[in-house]
This record gives structure tokens, C-alpha cells and sequence, in this order.
């Protein structure tokens, strides 16, 4: 709370004022982080257009967000027991049903559950705002890093 209260330019007392201890901070920023990514989902147009380039617009819209979700995923009391944010599951439907409808075009491996795909393209968001924010990823590379690894995977194609 110290670092907190130093980064914001205020007096510890101010913090306390505002957040009794860091899991209220925490779970204030988780809702303004829910409230921020609903957003972001909403001018991504998830209906419009084909699945992917939907999941492009809404990596696009995430981006200016990312160090928030990087943060929030690996907040753990967020997700452990019965006091999970309901605004997670929404924003969860959202996402799969994106990844859904990408299996029922036929651009989306059908492989792979929308579950697991939904957490994958968080933690490729999160991954990549750390790796960011560490200077080990250019900026600019973002959205194409995420999008490239998560449709097209990891393993090099050898033409034959």
C-alpha cells in the first residue's frame, strides 16, 4: 500500500481513506477493470463480421487496457471461492461465444474447447502486456504477437 500511495502521489492516510487494505484496492480494480473490458468488448462489435477478424477488433480494444488484465489474472483471491465477480462469467460467455461461432464457420480449431481458448487469449493478453511493460516486446507488436500465436499456434509449418 505504501508503493501504491507513493505511486499516486498521495499520503498513505489519503489511501486508507479510500481502500481499508489492498484487497479492497484490489477488488476496486477489479471492477473498474470489469466495467473497462466490458467496454472494450462492446466496441469490438463481436457480432459483426467473421470470428476472427471480431477476436482482431477485440485484441485491438483490450490493448490500451492489457497491464490491467495482466494484473488482474494473477490476483488469485479474485478467483477463489464463493465471491467470484460475476461480471468474470459474463465477459467469459461473451468471449467463448466468439470462439463458438468461430468453430461453427470453420476458422477456429474445433479441437480446442471456447473455455480454453477464452483463458488462453487472457493469459496471451496478459503475457504480452508484462512482456511489454518489461521491454522484451516491442509495443507495436502486440496485437499481432497475440492474434499470430493464438490462430496460428506455435509450431512452424515445413512446406513439402
Amino acid at each position: 500500500m505504501d508503493e501504491v500511495a507513493r505511486a499516486a502521489g498521495i499520503g498513505r492516510a489519503t489511501l486508507h481513506r479510500h481502500f481499508a487494505g489492498r484487497d479492497a484496492l484490489v477488488r476496486a480494480l477489479e471492477e473498474m477493470g470489469i466495467r473497462e473490458f466490458e467496454v472494450a468488448f462492446d466496441n469490438a462489435r463481436l457480432g459483426e463480421g467473421t470470428a476472427v477478424e471480431a477476436l482482431r477488433r477485440l485484441v485491438a480494444e483490450s490493448e490500451p487496457n492489457a497491464q490491467l488484465l495482466a494484473f488482474l489474472v494473477t490476483e488469485n483471491q479474485l478467483f477463489e471461492g464463493d465471491q467470484v465477480h460475476e461480471g468474470w462469467a459474463r465477459l467469459d460467455a461473451r468471449v467463448s461465444a466468439l470462439f463458438r461461432r468461430g468453430q461453427e464457420e470453420g476458422t477456429i480449431r474445433i479441437d480446442l474447447s471456447p473455455a480454453w481458448l477464452t483463458e488462453a487469449l487472457y493469459g496471451l493478453i496478459g503475457t504480452c502486456a508484462w512482456a511489454v511493460m518489461d521491454g522484451r516486446v516491442a509495443a507495436k507488436d502486440f496485437q499481432y504477437m497475440i492474434i499470430e500465436l493464438l490462430l496460428g499456434g506455435a509450431r512452424r509449418s515445413v512446406e513439402k
